[in-house]
């Protein structure tokens, strides 16, 4: 009688603030472990004696698979639903941890990271669009902010973990299997309900394109951006014979990195056109990788220093390009927006790192600098060039930044919108093109 009681008398608001905060600690969990694996895998083929090569591999191999996750997740969450879809990844990425712990077996690696880069798209896509169906519109931007620097601080936490265990058994894959079967109770036992069944998303390039340019060309950028930092620094790092615990300490920070750069970025942004930060994140992008190449093998805080300055400004071309992007939208045009971008981001995220693995045969681990030099300079110049053609959009217009991570795919909007979020897109004017 008590428990009904109490039941009863539990209002809406803070049932639902439990039931999201759950899903929050639930991605939360996941990203610790998932740090974890990042920052194991170049270290321990390093330690097993295998070429660099194999590292890019996997790494692309994880990129394959983010494709495949960014165009089956809606159709198995259409099957299934959010909540069984949800368990349905954190189980496949289970199985790929469980793999990488059978042994040093790089072949089989490229397969499992290949199946965790589905899951943890599809994880993602599901988790964000359960989020923007259960909040309201006047919180939704701070409810997502807290989701995805829940996430950035999970990656560091994991990374950080990798140095202070043993990596020359099982135990590091077992312990990124334990955060991810954290990952699947807050969600098992969540009272939230799920969106109902998704709309279908379409990849639609040109009307994408039409609406903004600069956004979309953002996506293409930092796709392949994020993996050639974030994912080529434990390779090179491991190569150039920094420690196990060195490595973790870097890929601590470079998370720290994406948080620093991002809040004073974003602040500008809600002040100025967006394009100005844009030009001003890429170019630091582009001083940042010259700095890595000119003081490569220098003492360990001078390089930890460098690489959070790289990261926070390569993952901010991310956000800014989705928050410029979002400027210029209708209502309408939001679905295949979302998925269009979320496209983009992925095939470039496969692309540039089969380029980088291919050139590290070659050139050595060093080469995924050039690689991250060329693409900032070449973004830069196209938004120069767009700034020149196209005027800003009305700062009345905008929306709000928020933080986001390169390391997980856009928010797509599977589920449907609810009254509060209709009510306000109908009224969007139409804006200008970028």
């Amino acid at each position: 009688m008590v428990d009904a009681v109490a039941t009863s008398t539990e209002s809406p608001r803070s049932a639902t603030l439990v039931a999201v905060a759950s899903v929050i600690v639930s991605m939360a969990c996941a990203a610790v472990g998932n740090g974890l694996m990042f920052a194991y895998i170049p270290v321990r083929l390093g330690l097993s004696g295998f070429d660099p090569t194999w590292a890019g591999l996997i790494l692309t191999g994880l990129s394959a698979g983010g494709i495949a996750g960014c165009l089956l997740t809606g159709l198995l969450v259409r099957r299934v639903g959010h909540a069984r879809a949800f368990m349905i990844f954190s189980a496949l990425i289970v199985l790929s941890n469980a793999s990488i712990g059978a042994g040093v077996h790089p072949v089989l690696w490229i397969a499992a990271r290949a199946l965790y880069g589905f899951a943890i798209c599809g994880m993602f896509i599901v988790g964000q669009s359960w989020l923007n169906d259960a909040v309201a519109n006047s919180v939704r931007g701070r409810v997502m902010a807290i989701f995805y620097v829940s996430y950035i601080v999970g990656l560091g936490v994991g990374s950080w973990l990798m140095g202070l265990l043993d990596i020359s058994g099982a135990s590091i894959p077992l312990i990124g299997i334990a955060f991810t079967a954290l990952s699947i109770l807050p969600v098992g036992l969540t009272r939230l309900p799920p969106p109902p069944p998704p709309e279908r998303a379409s990849v639609a390039f040109a009307r994408a394109w039409a609406i903004s340019p600069v956004g979309v060309a953002g996506m293409l950028a930092v796709g392949g951006l994020s993996m050639m930092i974030a994912g080529f620094a434990p390779i090179h790092a491991t190569a150039s014979g920094f420690s196990q615990s060195q490595v973790a300490t870097l890929m601590f920070a470079m998370p720290l990195g994406t948080l620093i750069f991002q809040l004073p970025f974003g602040w500008v942004s809600d002040r100025i056109d967006r394009r100005y930060v844009l030009v001003a994140a890429s170019l630091l992008v582009v001083v940042a990788g010259i700095a890595a190449g000119i003081f490569d093998g220098s003492a360990l805080p001078l390089m930890i220093v460098i690489y959070m300055v790289w990261s926070g400004a390569s993952e901010s071309i991310y956000s800014l390009s989705s928050a410029h992007a979002n400027d210029r939208a209708t209502k309408d045009d939001l679905v295949a927006l979302s998925s269009t971008m979320l496209f983009a981001w992925s095939v470039s995220g496969f692309i540039v790192p089969a380029v980088g693995t291919a050139l590290t045969a070659v050139f050595g681990t060093a080469a995924f600098m050039a690689i991250a030099i060329v693409i900032g300079a070449a973004f830069s110049v196209f938004v120069v060039v767009r700034i020149a053609r196209n005027p800003a959009v009305p700062a009345d217009e905008t929306g709000s930044f928020a933080p986001m991570t390169a390391q997980v795919p856009l928010p797509v909007e599977l589920g449907f919108d609810t009254e509060d979020t209709v009510a306000q897109d109908t009224e969007a004017p139409n804006r200008p093109m970028s």
